[in-house]
């Protein structure tokens, strides 16, 4: 099975770009699927309000549930407060696995760290380039995973890179994804250093082509189970996707206890 990590879906409420505006899913989907991907993670676009963004990727989930996995996402500074009631709502209603986070909007909180450890959820933390703050909150929640995308730069910077590949050799709940990296050398480097059990597959789709981004997982070479790995297996793992979703979990769970 072959699963994109990262995926935006929605529209945003901005409208300065691309990324707080629209972003659709038909090309992707058309395209994702002709590549041979399975399943997809998709958030919302940059929002101001992502109580009723996420509502809106929930919606986007439900047309196609063997396709799209969703996540919740939070912005760390404005939803304080409120995080834990924002992600158990996104668990409990509509089976999302993962919490996404921006650090263009606000860097990472012990609020949403709580949170993620509450509901046994992986945190997808955009860190633009502040890629040494991973050595903050790795260790102070060793429980829960960290996925770094972009190998820690969208924005080609090299530094970045280095500082993310060397926290995911040193700390067991780090790892990246590997969209939108064009230096291929540090990519390389991360399979040699950390392992291909550290790297996730991910487009940054709608924007970037899904199908260019896999065929720089076959260029690495590897062999079949280590690439199967970053394409899919690692991520099934983190996102338990054997398990029913949560609230069927948790129905499980009162139905023992009766």
């Amino acid at each position: 099975m072959i699963i994109d990590s990262h995926c935006h879906a929605g529209s945003g409420d901005a409208m300065t770009a691309p990324w707080d505006t629209d972003a659709p899913l038909g090309a992707y989907l058309r395209r994702a699927q002709a590549a041979g991907i399975d399943k997809t993670v998709v958030f919302s676009a940059f929002h101001t309000d992502y109580g009723a963004a996420n509502a809106g990727v929930a919606r986007i989930v439900a047309r196609r549930p063997s396709r799209l996995i969703g996540y919740a996402c939070v912005h760390a500074q404005r939803d304080a407060g409120r995080i834990a009631a924002l992600i158990g709502r996104a668990v409990t209603e509509w089976g999302f696995r993962g919490i996404k986070v921006h650090r263009h909007q606000a860097a990472l909180t012990r609020e949403i760290c709580e949170a993620a450890r509450r509901f046994s959820l992986p945190v997808l933390y955009d860190v633009a380039g502040a890629a040494h703050a991973l050595n903050m909150f790795a260790p102070q929640y060793p429980d829960v995973p960290f996925i770094v995308p972009h190998l820690g730069s969208f924005a080609d910077d090299w530094r970045a890179h280095i500082t993310v590949i060397d926290a995911l050799s040193r700390y067991p709940n780090v790892y990246a994804d590997t969209s939108g990296v064009r230096r291929f050398g540090y990519l390389v480097e991360a399979v040699k250093r950390a392992g291909p059990q550290k790297l996730l597959f991910g487009s940054d789709g709608p924007w970037l082509h899904p199908g260019l981004e896999l065929h720089k997982i076959r260029l690495l070479g590897l062999a079949a189970e280590d690439e199967a790995l970053i394409c899919g297996a690692n991520l099934q793992r983190l996102l338990r996707l054997n398990d029913p979703p949560a609230p069927q979990r948790r129905a499980e769970r009162a139905d023992a206890l009766v």
